[in-house]
Parts: structure tokens; sequence; C-alpha cells
């Protein structure tokens, strides 16, 4: 004890302090946190907010704790490298909640992935009439096999033959394989029967004679590689369609042979379609239907595991209810045999409900969630559990949240802070920052102009700052005086998607739609299932950008292109030269810029490539100029320097100025051209995501929550684009809950009147002023609340 204070030296640690913190671009932060409270972290988009408390505090966490397990186990998990800081003290451990999708494993679902499957599976198993076995006889990842044989042991020096058998009664159905649904193949798309195999009849992607393919179609012996496919033998045709994987030898090597359909069920249809390569989904759209499957009837579960109920309903049925109606049934079920099991299946039905996730049901394959729902999934593991004294980390828990759901969310955050944990939370949303105890503000502006600390302290003291954050905090966007006149209707006729029922609305073309309503309400499924696909609409949804450190927004929006051809132009060359993964790449590094040394289970060592000093491009590349200026010069300019460099002058490319502008337009014009995507934040990858589509030919935009990840002073700047593109005669359709953008809407269309089976009608359509006025919704009472009338 110190005898001055009366504490024990134990209680004395109740701060974390993060000293000289450079993850990224953050410039030497400083900051101390206090623990078991709410701290709120702030700051426009690219302000370094992730950078500090992702990049620095929690990976350094994980990172401390991987490392209390043994060599071995290590060797199994993935490496952190340790952050760019100087002193890191009072971390506690920390549970990380992100915005990451979940998994589009397409055997995964809500589930599955929360566990609620593995505990109604083992209630089945014991209570199930009739008893069909163990729970993986209820599992759709589990095949019934058997089978039997002899057996050779050693025992007492002495070999002995043993005949056993053996079986698993799994749940798969037996005809889709447990994916609900049966593909039919197109085989007149696989290939041109005119032609032999020679002449390039097969028009699969990656399927040349040049390759390892034509030397196994060449060597396998099933058929003459020169006869045209319409005059092979039936066995001949079968044996280069279904036949199953065997091995066979050509010139001396082992190779295995495919016939095309196994071919491509293993290579393209196990995976999800939306995470193939774009040119690859386009071939399987193209070539395969997808049906329900007519023997489980979607369920993916086999006869036997169907026929197992309990007080009447089979686990399919009870899968495919709305949880919340599940949670009742569950509660309604009286069985002292599996009582532990009950209370451990209410409590997380319970939770479901109460983080606002009652709508889904346990059947919804989790690739379907959207990132702010997949967020409160994993949120569910967390709730009512024992552990206090951890680092709870969210990520824009409020992201895709009605106002009326974030109200909810905020209770939740303030229990996890009562139990005793530290709380932090990268949040934009004013609702979510006045409830916090402590606020860190970064900025003041993004990229190279942020990652420096402009506030620290309550949020009385932030109001009464002069920062970005502290200005806009208590903004309220008033509504417009004037709404603008509709050129036209798009027409939604029986939309019946999911949870719509019979939806017949019009949305207004040529001015500016917001459709809105809680989560779970139907405004996703009104505007995928029924807009989205049609011609001349270009949808911008919430999928993620997927790109590696080797990809950066000259590449990912083809701004690469036109300059490449440029500078080949300018110096006589070819444009191959001018990209880092092609020719013109450093020998040394293979146009990475460092060097990547793998210390097994320690962290890998990235250090500077010494041949190209980080600048990835062969010194002679370097030579070549356009305007004064060398490629690595190029990639080191911030777009809003690219833009006048290009716009004018010897190095005038239009192709070029015109993507610059559009990334301009969306507010990334600090942004480096050649900076890798893997450090971008969420709000700019969905931005650089939207300048790309901007380019797309297309009289309607369709856009999937455009604000998620946007300070208040960007949303200003969005709404600027929002009106730009309506004035330039588009038609834009927003799915948005950000009352700015309600206010600013010239016709609103809100679903509801709450989510799942309690959604998907039009409760409201027409202009935000009407929807004041009425206040006949939850969206209108809140919208009326924002705009202070």
């Amino acid at each position: 004890m110190s005898k001055a204070t009366g504490t024990h030296a134990a209680d004395s640690h109740d701060l974390i302090r993060v000293h000289g913190a450079r993850e990224n671009n953050l410039k030497d932060v400083t900051v101390e946190i206090p623990k078991r409270r709410l701290t709120v972290f702030t700051g426009v988009s690219g302000s370094g907010k992730s950078s500090l408390v992702f990049g620095t505090i929690a990976a350094e966490s994980q990172r401390l704790i991987n490392e209390t397990y043994s060599a071995f186990l290590q060797g199994f998990m993935p490496t952190l490298a340790r952050p760019e800081v100087d002193l890191l003290d009072g971390l506690t451990t920390a549970i990380i909640v992100d915005q990451e999708r979940m998994g589009a494993n397409p055997r995964s679902t809500v589930g599955t992935a929360t566990d609620a499957n593995a505990m109604l599976r083992i209630l089945f198993s014991r209570l199930g009439k009739p008893h069909i076995g163990s729970p993986q006889a209820f599992s759709f990842n589990v095949a019934s096999i058997s089978g039997a044989g002899a057996v050779t042991t050693e025992k007492a020096g002495r070999t002995v033959k043993e005949r056993r058998a053996f079986s698993i009664t799994g749940g798969m159905c037996p005809r889709c394989e447990g994916m609900g649904r049966v593909s039919d193949i197109d085989l007149t798309e696989l290939y041109d029967d005119s032609k032999s195999l020679n002449e390039g009849a097969i028009t699969i992607p990656g399927y040349s004679m040049e390759g390892w393919y034509g030397r196994i179609f060449r060597g396998c012996g099933y058929f003459d590689p020169d006869k045209p496919i319409r005059r092979f033998t039936k066995r001949e045709l079968d044996d280069l369609l279904y036949r199953e994987p065997t091995k066979i030898k050509v010139d001396g090597i082992n190779l295995t042979y495919s016939g095309l359909i196994p071919q491509i069920q293993k290579s393209f249809l196990a995976k999800d379609v939306a995470a193939l390569q774009p040119h690859i989904r386009a071939f399987v759209e193209r070539v395969v239907t997808f049906s329900v499957c007519p023997e489980c009837d979607g369920t993916r579960l086999s006869k036997e595991a169907r026929s197992s109920r309990i007080n009447g309903k089979n686990i399919a049925e009870l899968c495919a209810m709305q949880i919340s109606d599940l949670a009742t049934w569950i509660r309604d079920l009286e069985e002292p045999s599996v009582a532990p099991l009950l209370a451990g299946l209410r409590h997380l039905l319970d939770s479901f409900a109460e983080i606002g996730l009652g709508y889904l049901s346990l059947d919804r394959p989790s690739g379907t969630l959207s990132g702010g729902e997949a967020q409160r999934t994993k949120m569910i593991r967390h709730l009512g559990s024992s552990l206090t004294d951890v680092t709870y980390v969210f990520d824009e828990p409020t992201i895709g949240l009605h106002p009326h759901d974030i109200e909810r969310m905020n209770r939740l955050l303030l229990q996890l802070r009562d139990k005793g944990n530290t709380v932090l939370v990268v949040e934009h949303k004013p609702e979510t920052i006045v409830i916090a105890d402590h606020v860190v503000d970064l900025g003041p502006g993004a990229g190279t102009a942020g990652g420096e600390v402009v506030f620290e302290g309550t949020v009385a003291g932030l109001r009464a700052g002069t920062t970005l954050t502290g200005r806009h905090l208590d903004d309220r966007a008033s509504l417009k005086p004037s709404v603008r006149e509709p050129a036209g209707a798009l027409e939604i006729r029986g939309a019946a998607t999911h949870n719509l029922r019979d939806v017949d609305v019009d949305i207004p073309l040529g001015v500016l739609v917001v459709v809105t309503g809680v989560a779970g309400s139907g405004k996703s499924s009104l505007i995928h299932g029924s807009v989205a696909g049609r011609e001349g609409v270009v949808s911008v949804d919430q999928t993620a950008i997927r790109g590696s450190r080797r990809s950066n927004p000259a590449t990912y929006t083809g701004l690469l292109e036109p300059v490449r051809k440029a500078f080949a132009k300018a110096n006589g060359v070819k444009p191959a030269l001018f990209s880092a993964n092609s020719e013109g790449a450093c020998p040394t590094c293979n146009g990475a810029g460092v060097i990547y040394t793998d210390l097994a289970m320690m962290a890998g060592v990235a250090t500077t490539c010494e041949e190209c000093e980080g600048k990835r491009f062969q010194a002679s590349v370097l030579e070549y100029r356009l305007g004064g200026r060398d490629i690595s010069e190029v990639l080191a300019m911030p777009v809003a320097e690219a833009e006048e460099f290009f716009g004018a002058g010897e190095a005038r490319t239009p192709a070029a100025h015109a993507i610059l502008d559009r990334l301009a337009d969306v507010g990334l014009g600090y942004l480096t051209l050649g900076q890798p995507l893997t450090t971008l934040s969420g709000g700019e990858r969905q931005r650089l995501k939207l300048a790309t589509h901007m380019g797309e030919k297309g009289g309607v935009y369709v856009l999937d929550e455009p604000t998620s990840g946007l300070h208040l002073a960007d949303v200003e700047q969005l709404l600027g684009l929002l009106d730009r593109l309506v004035d330039a005669g588009k038609s834009v359709i927003v799915i948005e809950h950000h009352q700015a953008v309600m206010a600013h809407a010239d016709w609103i269309i809100d679903l509801g009147p709450g989510a799942g089976h309690d959604g998907g009608r039009v409760v409201f359509e027409g202009t935000p002023a009407d929807l004041i006025a009425a206040r006949s919704t939850l969206t209108g009472e809140h919208l009326a609340a924002y705009v202070g009338s």
C-alpha cells in the first residue's frame, strides 16, 4: 500500500498509455486512455483513427497474448509485427469486433457462425423423435459414409489381420451436398463442338491447349485431340465431360485427369460466386443456372434429419424461423434433462433480439449479411460474457443502423463498460460520440495532413473546441426550400424478395431518392432485388474492395493504363516498362519496394529494397520522363497535384485527368496514387469504389450507405457530389440512415414498420417535409427531432 494515498499499488494502473505511435500516417502520437471507461476516437476519414486503435493498441495486445503460447502453436497462428511505437503501457486483453464482412463460404450460415446450430443439433440428438443419431446426423456439412475392409495391425511382434466396418451418419442432403441448391451446366457454353481440342474447342477461361491442360488432354489417350468434338463417340464425350479424377502418366510425369464438369464444380462452384475474379464470374453466371435442390427443398438436410421432430417441428423448420419467433418456441420448451443447453440457447437467441438482429433466421447465408449486420453478429459472442477488465474495440458499430437502433447499440456499449471493461470505439455518428466518457479527436486533415491528436478530453470540451469534429458535432441539416420535379418513374411491381410483401412502388427518376427504414425492414431487398440488375443501372454496394499490397488507387481505378501509355509514347518505349508488376519492376524486390524476410513464428521483417530505394522500378526505367517527372515521382503525387499535372502542359492526358477529377470529387484529393490499398481506411475504400463506378455509363446510380466511414464534414461533400450527379441528368437512389442525407432528399421511400416479418411494406413515400409533418413512422419521428421541427 502507498502510505500517502492509502491505495494499493495494483490499483494505480488505470490508464492505457501510448507514447510515440508512428503506424501508417501517425506522427509520434502520445495519448493516455482511461481504463473501464468508454472512449470514442473520431476525426475525418483517413486521419489515423484505425491506425491508432487497431494498428497500434489492439495489434500489440494480440501480439503479446500470442507470445504466451509455445513456439509450436505460434507457428500455426498469424504472425503479427510489433507496431511502430515507443511505449505501450497498461494494455489489457483486446477483443476486436471489426467491420470485416463474414466469410462468404457458401456453407456458412448465421446459425453455424454463432454456434446456434451446434446447440440445436445436440438438442435434436437428445430429444428428437425418432432418434436418428448423434449431433452430426443433423449437420448439413457432414456426409453419411460407410465402409468395411481388412485392417493389418502389429501385436506382440505378430502381424494380425482383422475385419472392421464403420459408418458415419451425417445430415447432408446427398443430392446438393449440403448447399441447398443444385447447379445445371449449359454444355454448349463449355466447348465449340465443330472444332477439335487442338483447334481450341474448349471455351472455359484458363483452359488453353498451350499449358498443362493441353498436355493432359493430348496425353490421356481417352480421345483424339484432332477429332472435332461432335464426332466423339458416347464413351469419348463421357470421358471428356464427366470422368472422375484419375491418375495418369504423361511423358513420365504423374498427372491427374478430370472431366470438365467435376473440374468446374471443384474450381468454380465450390467457392462463393461473388468472390471469383470478374471474368470467371461472368463465365459462371453465363454457363451455370442454380435452382433450389428438389430433394431437400433448399434446407440442405437429408430426409432422415428432417424426419426427426420435437413438438412437431424439425430442425430445418426451426432454422428457417425468424430468430425472435424461435426464441419464443425455445422458451416454451421445458425439459429438465437438457436444462443447461436450453438456458444457453435462450440466452444466445435473446442476444440476437437485444442487438437488433431478431429479424434474421439461422439459415441465412452469412455472406449475405451487410457490414453492420456482420459486426453485430460477431458482438453476440461477447454479450453476457463473464469476462471483465478486457478492452473491447469496435469499428463504427452504428454502420447500417437506423437512428432508432443506434439508441439500442449505445445501451449495449454502456453495459459492456459498466461491467468493468475498457470500451474503445472508432465512430463518426454524433449520437454515439455524445455518450463517451473520453474523446480522442485525430486530424486535422486526412492522410499526410492528419495523424495528430487535435483534441483529448470530454464531450463538452470537444464542443467548445475549434476542431473540425467539435465544429460539426451539433450540425443539423435543414430541409431544402424546394425539391426537384421528377422526370419519370421506375416501376416496381410485386417485389417479394426476402421479407418484402408484394411491394408496388414507383421510384421517381431525375431526382435524389432516399430509401430508408429500420435495419432489416427490406430496403436492400427492394433495391438490390428489383432495381440493381436493370439495364443502365450502376450499383455501388457495400462489398469490400479486394486488393493486395501491390494494388493502389492508380491500379484499382484504371488510372495507370493511360499514364503508362503517355510515358511510353513520350519516350518511344513499350508501356510494360512502366508497371512495377511487369517488365519495369526492380529485379531485387520484384517491384514490391520492400524485401520481406520470413522468420517462422516470429513476425516477419520488411526492409526497404536497397537496389531501388523503395521506388519499385529499375534504375533504367526512372530515366524516362514525362513533363519532367519519372514514373515513381508520379505515383508519389497526391491526387490533387496529379490532377493539375495531367490537366495541362506537356503531360496533358485527358483519360488520366478524367479519373483524377472523379477521385477529387469524392474527397480523395490527399491520397497518393501509389499508396497500397491495404493501408486505406474503410471510408476511403468506399469512396474509391464510388469514384470508379462514376465513370461507368448509366442513367441510374444506386448507392448503398455511401456515408459509412465518413466524418460529419465529409458528408457535406458527399451531398454536394450527389447534387452534381442529379444536376447532370442522372437519377440517384440512395439506401441510407443518415438524417443529413434524408433531409437533403427530393423524395423519401420509408420501409417498415419493423424488421423481418414486421417489415417489408412501404409505410411512407413523399417529400422529407411531408414525412416530418406526418410523423407517422419511426423515421419521421427521428428526422423531425433531427431538423428540430
